[in-house]
């Protein structure tokens, strides 16, 4: 067979086994490694929704798609062109997902019959029965060689065998010529202190997996990928779940208010807890509370006593801290509430992503509650998320909710690492001064520009005032008159209205009017793009408004929305942003695409919809 070296612009891998393959770690390496190669990438974990499901089956199959290119790079990817399947589960679960020219590589040792039934064949040929065998299939004996690489280490088989993956890593690395280098550094940082006697092991395995497919004829084709022409500074890879905390970081700098977080762990939020808890250098002060409404409960506290404070959950724990939340509302607070939505509803699919905690965030209380609303667009994304979501919290004494997605928080991509010289000051309106001997701190007094009351922390002389749950008029004191309800719902409501003063205006990708206009938000920003791109590049006049500002929206969305024939949401859910929409803009008429399916949409699936209203 003639050996052929491909250039690519981009390509797709797709690694997939059982829960205990390492198939996460694997995906991380091989995406890590792509980054300091240089390439653009975007990673999809793909986590099983069961706990230690049966091994060898369908339910219990991880994956982690990497799609990596010397071009622009927006998703993960919709077909791969490299799927490795440590077992027949993870061949059955994800065969669809390979391009017809694609590359399966599989562990020859792990398909035996036990194993093949196990996975809800119905035959003794897996590949035959998925239709497959007509892709360039890699049988290799991955298991049976990882032992033989490692039969002098001294290591117990059990031990031996969970290095398997490093050795399909190898492989991987030679297929698509990514060097070896980093993963050397990240083993001896990994396991230097604690576990030494593993490196020289799990190096030697790595290199044995690569010289293995060098020297192999099964592999027709290598490929190689040029790194993209990135704007010139220091880049690192990185999830949305780190973004987030580090945006959060960056809002206490720009404060000078110390950070604190409250949370109670969730999937797939509990990883920006765990973040923050790293930086207590940098004043961060974390508290893993006893349940969802502790944890908003200690960072009101929090917000009351002076500091940044913010609490991190997914669609559940949204739900619980909605009582608390009300709070945060009447007592006008500043509060990021970060939402990494997951499927629901109650506990639903946890590993998997969704946007349908849009009508919770928006509706979700009791009475007339009005807060933010910020949503992230990518896993790099959600540093600026999180850090305006801080500074319109605290400069306009307002609870914000932070919309991110399993999708976002779980995936990565190469982000610029920022000079902070480059982000805006935040300045909450603290009360300052001194007050007359005879005069008393109004709480709910406010700014008449933007309706903002003044921040007086505890411990100020002749500031001290009541704030709580129940109704108060301007000065602070408790009342039940029926018209200072009606002004104080009122004001509340209207001081959200008017951070549209202080947003950007929505951006229009490609012409700013004509036939179709695609609208998303969130973490669809990257297929929608590409969707379109796709769809110009074929001649059609369509063009995209992705929204960033959920609560409220930029003042110039009536405009944007009229000037197109069509419009057409489309996200992760049964249309509540379109439907959102329809109340803001009645005279708009607004069509839907969604997907409820716990995964992100496809690309090819958005031009089918998207084409259909040509």
């Amino acid at each position: 067979m003639e050996h052929k070296v491909i250039d690519a612009k981009d390509v797709v891998i797709r690694f997939a086994g059982d829960s205990g393959d390492g198939m996460q770690l694997t995906g991380s390496l091989f995406a890590d490694t792509s980054a300091i190669y240089g390439n653009e990438l975007s990673t999809f974990p793909d986590y099983p929704a069961e706990i230690r499901a049966p091994h060898d089956t369908v339910a219990g199959v991880s994956g982690f798609q990497i799609h990596i290119g010397s071009c622009d790079v927006k998703t993960p990817g919709d077909f791969c062109d490299l799927l490795v399947a440590m077992n027949p589960a993870a061949l059955k679960a994800n065969a669809k997902w390979c391009k017809p020219t694609a590359m399966i590589l599989v562990d020859e040792d792990s398909f035996d019959e036990g194993a093949i039934k196990k996975a809800g064949f119905k035959t003794d040929n897996p590949f035959t029965e998925l239709k497959v065998e007509d892709r360039t299939l890699i049988v290799a004996p991955i298991s049976t060689l990882t032992k033989e690489s490692l039969k002098d280490s001294g290591m117990e088989q059990k031990a031996i065998l969970k290095c398997k993956n490093m050795f399909t890593l190898g492989m991987a690395c030679f297929i698509f010529s990514r060097p070896l280098d980093f993963i050397y550094k990240y083993l001896e940082k990994k396991f230097s202190k604690k576990h030494p006697e593993v490196i020289a092991p799990n190096k030697k395995v790595l290199f044995d997996g690569f010289n293995y497919a060098a020297n192999i004829q099964a592999i027709p084709n290598t490929y190689v990928i040029e790194p993209a022409e990135l704007k010139k500074g220091i880049y690192r890879n990185i999830t949305g779940n780190q973004a987030t905390a580090w945006g959060l970081l960056a809002a206490s700098e720009k404060s000078h208010l110390p950070l604190f977080c409250g949370s109670y762990p969730i999937t797939p939020a509990t990883a920006i807890l765990e973040e923050l808890a790293i930086y207590k250098s940098l004043g961060a002060k974390t508290l893993q509370a006893e349940d969802e409404i502790a944890g908003i409960c200690t960072a009101i506290g929090a917000s009351y006593a002076g500091n940044l404070a913010v609490t991190t959950t997914s669609g559940p724990g949204l739900s619980l801290k909605s009582e608390a939340l009300g709070l945060a509302v009447m007592a006008e607070l500043p509060l990021v509430v970060v939402d990494v939505q997951r499927g629901g509803p109650s506990t639903g699919l946890p590993t998997k992503t969704e946007q349908a905690d849009l009508d919770q965030a928006l509706y979700g209380r009791n009475g007339e509650c009005p807060l933010a609303i910020v949503a992230a667009h990518s896993p790099s994304d959600c540093f600026d998320a999180a850090f305006n979501a801080a500074k319109i919290a605290l400069e306009h004494m307002t609870p914000v909710i932070l919309m991110s997605e399993g999708f976002l928080g779980n995936g990565s991509e190469p982000w610029r690492i920022p000079s902070m010289s480059d982000y805006p000051e935040i300045r909450p309106p603290f009360a300052t001064g001194a007050l007359g001997a005879h005069d008393r701190f109004k709480p709910f007094e406010r700014d008449p520009e933007t309706l903002v009351r003044k921040w007086a922390v505890p411990g100020m002389k002749g500031f001290e005032h009541r704030v709580g749950g129940l109704e108060k008029n301007h000065a602070g004191v408790l009342s039940t008159d029926p018209e200072n309800h009606a002004t104080m719902v009122a004001e509340r409501e209207e001081k959200i209205a008017r951070i549209a003063a202080c947003i950007p205006d929505l951006k229009v990708d490609g012409p700013s009017s004509g036939e179709v206009l695609v609208v998303g938000w969130g973490g669809t920003y990257g297929h929608l793009l590409s969707a379109c791109h796709a769809l110009r590049e074929a001649g059609r006049d369509v063009s995209l408004a992705h929204f960033d500002y959920i609560k409220p929206v930029p003042k110039n969305t009536g405009d944007v929305l009229s000037s197109f024939k069509k419009v057409i949401v489309c996200e992760l859910n049964s249309g509540h942003f379109a439907k959102y929409l329809r109340g803001l803009f009645p005279g708009v008429e607004i069509k839907q695409f969604n997907k409820i399916q716990g995964q992100p949409f496809l690309v090819q699936e958005l031009v089918s919809a998207i084409e259909k209203e040509f």
